[in-house]
């Protein structure tokens, strides 16, 4: 039993008393604990890859900064490692695959990941995470969109343009979807395994979304989005959360999800006659924590504003960066939570 569900009832578009606050990469930099763990290790991956130590970080939120919800601490990019295709994770670089997807035999020697057998170090820390919490906030379990998990896959890294992958969408659509059929099986299994491990809820991220033009974001990531969304337990809330592409809300609104995600570049009074009865996440600048407290504290009911007072999950636009003030985080979420008491008043 749950002591504290305002997200999951806020998910599933039931009337709270407040409004529900958790951040995007909450687990992570901001905190000096968490730095201190992670100056012990030798690099991110151990960090992820132990069971105890994802754990205690994805803890670490809860007790410093009481928001409501945990997230699991780990990566997108573990399921194209689970696939078969090995990722190094470069300080202030970020991640480097060494060998990447160029033709079909590669997309062939790819497996559709066991979840138990090529991730069960995610499952155990949820597990371990799930004993540790002892009720006192659902835990988010999460995986990367289908496309996004491809463009890395086939770039090998980060960028600006995704250009090599963007280019197998338009030269070799087939070879496209025969790898992001295969993303897509591995993903759903391991979400399902999220689920089964004590997730209470799912958030799928497509965070290169926003690079794709409508067409090929119908054609080459939403379509498969759905197909996850729709394999997941029925009692399980889901949310979409796609960075910059503000133009398919109207197709996430027909989505088997509960809640859509926006980027702080979308205003919540358009977007809410769009949706139906789904619930709304976000969607503070992450910039905007930079400001004074009082700053911070303004822009933040402002947001609460732009939302009104049901329906709605309080975050970021995108996660929270690694240089932000812890105190003006706590400023963010105190102010989430004291001033949607009032809207409700």
């Amino acid at each position: 039993m749950l002591k504290n569900d305002l997200l999951l009832r806020a998910a599933r578009g039931e009337e709270t008393e407040r409004t529900p606050v958790w951040l995007m990469r909450q687990a992570g930099r901001i905190l000096p604990e968490y730095r201190a763990l992670r100056a012990r290790l030798s690099g991110f991956k151990e960090l992820v890859e132990t069971p105890d130590l994802a754990a205690e970080v994805t803890i670490q939120p809860i007790d410093a900064l009481d928001v409501d919800a945990a997230i699991i601490f780990s990566d997108i990019l573990v399921v194209p490692e689970a696939m078969g295709l090995t990722y190094e994770m470069v300080e202030a670089r970020g991640p480097l695959f060494p060998e990447t997807i160029k033709t079909a035999h590669d997309v062939e020697r790819m497996r559709i990941a066991d979840p138990e057998e090529h991730l069960g170090y995610v499952l155990e820390a949820i597990r371990v995470t799930k004993r540790a919490l002892n009720g006192r906030v659902p835990l988010i379990g999460f995986a990367g969109a289908p496309w996004t998990i491809l463009a890395y896959m086939v770039e090998g890294h980060g960028s600006k343009t995704f250009s090599k992958a963007r280019r197998m969408l338009y030269a070799e659509p087939e070879l496209a979807h025969a790898l992001l059929r295969k993303i897509t099986a591995t993903t759903i299994a391991y979400l399902r395994a999220q689920v089964e491990a004590g997730a209470n809820i799912i958030q799928v991220f497509d965070s290169w979304a926003g690079i794709l033009p409508p067409a090929h974001y119908q054609e080459f990531s939403s379509r498969y989005i759905a197909e996850i969304c729709a394999a997941m337990p029925a009692d399980i809330p889901v949310t979409v959360f796609a960075k910059g592409a503000f133009w398919a809300v109207e197709e996430f609104a027909q989505l088997p999800c509960r809640t859509i995600g926006l980027d702080w570049n979308q205003d919540p009074r358009a977007v809410r006659p769009l949706v139906g009865d789904k619930t709304l996440q976000g969607n503070l600048d992450p910039c905007a924590l930079y400001g004074s407290p009082e700053q911070v504290r303004q822009a933040t009911i402002a947001m609460l504003d732009r939302f009104g007072p049901q329906r709605h999950i309080a975050n970021l636009g995108h996660g929270v960066y690694p240089d932000t003030n812890p105190d003006n985080v706590k400023v963010f979420i105190n102010t989430v939570k004291e001033y949607s008491a009032t809207l409700r008043a």
